[in-house]
């Protein structure tokens, strides 16, 4: 990780829970980019002046306004709130966004200590302070006596225990943060008691366009993927399409989509209708526009799903300029159209040999809604498309110039087009063909002239942590789908390169076959699971005779859990073999029958501390590694390596000498070990030994690469 010297000053309100939540989210910070310091300033606010005011009633910013106009004013680099308490709308100056460590959001009840609801009184005190707790408080409690409460939550905890009140309803987020669960006496169902919108997060409020910032925003939110559709058939729209779809937190639809693909949203994913019919919108261009931005700053994984081909009359570039303005990062899915359905669909193909060599498109529909000729003089001034045209680039400048186009007409051309290798080209028609002759690039390319071909129109995609940097991906293919994910989320481009092949190791049938003899198995990977399951239910091993279960980090345990089994012993933090065989040794009884499961390539070391503990150890090779072979590297900008054997495939493949200039990550210790030993020097080793912590541990090397550009080469912000 980059070594800084960089300190942001932050704000918070000066409150026992301001603080601790503070500390808490910088704690945070600090793991995910090591190179940055905070210096903390406790600040008041109205609503800590005054604790009379009844905050139905009380202004938007009863409890952000000093802290913002110090980060208004330069005197702050950032504050955080919590976010239920920032105003609506926020100051035009303001950026923000939600921080993704959240608390529970449902409210609860506390009374004094050691007392219970049998022997509540008829007519209680009941302390509250918003409308929805009061109009709950009523119902609960008919017979009560409502008082607005107001200050810390330490002091109205006092005035509790003091008698001035016989119930609370407070926050279950402000007891959790200052380690007081034990004062609540019941949590109410969100069924009976919503709370408001960002109970239970924090926010983080800075200048806009501070670019520093905008890098740190970029590790907690994820790219709106826009989706093509189809036209109106669901098998029309892309596998990728189908895959964003699925991987998303809400998704705001056109009416022209086909309602079939919203099955492929998760029950939990918030469904948002934004059609146009009739000529209304059901949700205005400016509403759906704001929305989308505030679900981006909220972390959520957005999905604008839009009909036909996006790019075609469906007003993609407004909506992407909308995200732009605040700098938020996006990804476009083309989509098949109208236009292919119509013809390549019914037979009308736009270009058939000996009829058709291309086609003119136009709409006669202007911007302000009425209709306009098409004569002739607007025909000329069309763009045109060239398929298949590197080779002819030439000859087809050549030829427009003669017929009169000007020599100053934008060009562009696309080589690999949607493909991970793309390329652009841009300049003036009458540069363009010396541009790709000078390229040396062996991809077909589609060549544009006109209008459209304005660089300016290019996508901005550096609006994200990972910036469109080209991530190799090494590791097996049953982590494949999740690195893409994560590395798409984060704003990467994914190259999908697996250097093993796990290979179930048919031979553990037996052992398994007599899993019912053990006392514990270990197991220290997602594949061991994966395979373990997979002989048991090819074998209809009775699952119920599974003992109990050793694993080494969070990702075992997951994947445990997609099969209903729960894991025994998993360490709190530092996932690996060490820490699990340090928790186990607290668990273990002396001659504990331990059945190890684990890759061909895995090391004696659990084996070998189990048995300083007394236990009696079965060794068992689940599954083992095949290393592939490649005779091309594709170009990529940095690497993940998920394990030591993709460490020794890739230098096989290739050499240590392809890592060079290259940002390497590795997954955990062993792999580092296995880089070091491949003369690999400089190298990212997550905090945690998983896929999604070596790709967060990579964007937060590039953004602070970014911010630290950022504080070199630019003015001093204001």
């Amino acid at each position: 990780m980059t070594e800084s010297n960089i300190v942001f000053t932050v704000g918070t309100r000066s409150s026992n829970l301001s603080l601790a939540q503070t500390k808490n989210a910088l704690d945070r910070f600090r793991l995910l980019i090591p190179g940055v310091s905070y210096n903390i300033i406790p600040m008041s606010s109205p609503g800590d002046e005054d604790q009379m005011s009844d905050l139905q009633f009380s202004d938007p910013d009863f409890f952000t306004k000093y802290l913002d106009s110090a980060v208004l004013d330069g005197k702050l680099d950032f504050a955080i709130h919590s976010a239920k308490d920032l105003p609506e709308p926020l100051n035009d100056e303001i950026d923000w966004f939600w921080l993704p460590w959240k608390e529970d959001a449902r409210d609860v009840l506390v009374l004094r200590s050691n007392e219970s609801f049998d022997n509540f009184p008829e007519k209680p005190l009941i302390g509250i302070s918003s409308e929805r707790r009061e109009t709950y408080a009523l119902h609960r409690f008919p017979g009560g006596e409502l008082k607005n409460i107001r200050g810390t939550i330490e002091k109205r905890l006092s005035a509790l225990d003091n008698g001035k009140y016989d119930v609370l309803i407070m926050a279950a987020a402000a007891l959790n943060r200052l380690n007081l669960q034990n004062r609540i006496t019941e949590i109410i169902p969100l069924a009976e008691l919503q709370p408001p919108k960002g109970q239970g997060h924090l926010a983080l409020t800075f200048r806009k366009a501070d670019e520093r910032i905008q890098q740190l925003r970029n590790l907690f939110i994820y790219p709106t993927v826009f989706v093509s559709g189809g036209p109106g058939n669901k098998n029309l729209c892309t596998i990728a399409g189908v895959k964003a779809l699925k991987n998303c937190d809400i998704c705001l639809y056109d009416a022209l989509v086909s309602h079939q693909l919203l099955i492929y949203l998760r029950d939990d994913a918030e469904r948002i209708d934004c059609g146009k019919r009739r000529g209304k919108y059901t949700l205005s261009k400016q509403k759906l526009e704001q929305s989308m931005v505030d679900y981006v700053k909220q972390g959520k994984k957005v999905v604008r799903l839009k009909g036909g081909d996006a790019g075609v009359f469906g007003r993609l570039a407004e909506e992407i300029l909308a995200l732009a303005k605040w700098s938020l990062p996006f990804r476009v899915i083309p989509g098949v159209g109208s236009l292919n359905a119509s013809t390549t669909g019914t037979g009308f193909l736009l270009t058939r040999r000996g009829i058709s060599r291309g086609y003119t498109v136009i709409t006669p529909w202007l911007a302000d809604g009425n209709n306009d000729k098409i004569d002739a003089t607007v025909r000329e001034k069309l763009s045109l498309v060239f398929f298949m045209a590197v080779s002819k680039t030439r000859e087809i400048v050549d030829q427009l110039l003669g017929e009169g186009r000007s020599r100053t007409e934008h060009a562009a051309m696309i080589f690999g087009a949607g493909t991970v290798r793309q390329k652009i080209l841009t300049g003036k028609l009458q540069e363009i063909a010396d541009l790709v002759g000078n390229n040396e690039s062996k991809l077909p390319g589609l060549l544009i002239i006109g209008s459209i071909a304005n660089s300016s129109f290019e996508y901005i995609t550096t609006h994200s942590a990972l910036q469109n940097k080209q991530i190799l991906i090494t590791c097996s293919d049953v982590l494949q789908d999740i690195a893409e994910n994560l590395v798409l989320d984060c704003g990467g481009i994914p190259i999908q390169m697996p250097m093993i092949r796990l290979m179930p190791n048919r031979s553990a049938v037996g052992v398994l076959t007599r899993i019912h003899e053990y006392d514990w198995i270990t197991l220290t990977s997602p594949s061991s699971v994966r395979c373990m399951m997979n002989i048991i239910i090819e074998e209809k091993i009775d699952i119920r005779k599974i003992p109990k279960i050793i694993v080494s980090g969070r990702g075992v345990s997951r994947e445990l859990m997609q099969y209903g089994l729960i894991s025994e012993v998993i360490p709190d933090s530092k996932f690996s073999a060490e820490s699990m065989i340090e928790l186990s040794a607290k668990f273990i009884q002396k001659n504990d029958k331990i059945l190890r499961l684990r890759s061909d390539l895995a090391d004696k070391r659990v084996e070998n501390a189990f048995v300083k503990l007394g236990a009696q150890i079965t060794d068992c090779v689940i599954y083992e590694n095949k290393l592939e072979n490649y005779s091309t590297l594709p170009e990529f900008d940095a690497v993940i390596f998920a394990s030591s054997s993709a460490v020794s495939a890739f230098i096989m493949n290739f050499t240590n000498s392809a890592l060079d200039n290259k940002v390497v990550v590795a997954i955990g210790q062993p792999t580092a070990n296995a880089l070091s030993k491949a003369e690999c020097s400089s190298y990212i080793v997550a905090d945690e030994a998983t896929i999604a912590a070596s790709i967060h541990a990579l964007s937060g090397h590039y953004v602070l690469a970014n911010i630290l550009g950022f504080e070199r080469n630019s003015e001093p912000l204001p």
